[in-house]
């Protein structure tokens, strides 16, 4: 790999793991939120609120333009189903994590992600490049699944 491509790979992936590791916050965080509040579900609406004035400041910074709203009636209904992701993640770790511990949602959280990203990857699904499952994937994701029974099962001695 040549090094700008290095450089590039490791800058995304110091990008995704502080990404990553900000992720078991928000749940805390909007848990807090919620009971200052006093409404849970309204912690989802001030977050998101607050993540489309960042989202906007960013691109503007970034591209020295705000999106072209005209342009959604152009988007096919699937490609707006990103917003309903994010506000369904949003409202799951808000309610969940203070209910189940924030390790417990991360696992599951992480657990499905793998496996939804193994099932879209060897089908090509969305549109995506088509990788094949290999045997060695599966014992990976095999392996996840055990650790989750195994998390689950410690803390169920442990209550």
């Amino acid at each position: 790999m040549e090094g700008s491509l290095i450089m590039d790979y490791l800058k995304y992936a110091m990008w995704a793991l502080l990404s990553g590791s900000l992720i078991p916050i928000l749940g805390i965080i909007n848990g807090r939120l919620g009971r200052t509040l006093g409404v849970t579900l309204h912690a989802p609406v001030i977050a998101s609120c607050v993540g489309l004035l960042f989202c906007l400041l960013v691109s503007l910074v970034l591209t020295r333009s705000f999106p072209d709203l005209g342009r959604i009636s152009e988007a096919k209904p699937i490609e707006l189903l990103g917003g309903l992701i994010m506000g369904f993640y949003i409202i799951s770790a808000t309610i969940i994590s203070p209910r189940i511990g924030v390790v417990n949602f991360i696992v599951f959280i992480v657990v499905a992600q793998i496996i939804m990203s193994v099932v879209i990857d060897n089908f090509g699904l969305f549109g995506a490049a088509m990788r094949p499952v290999s045997m060695l994937r599966l014992v990976g994701v095999g392996l996840l699944i055990l650790g989750l029974v195994i998390t689950q099962f410690t803390n169920s001695k442990v209550n």
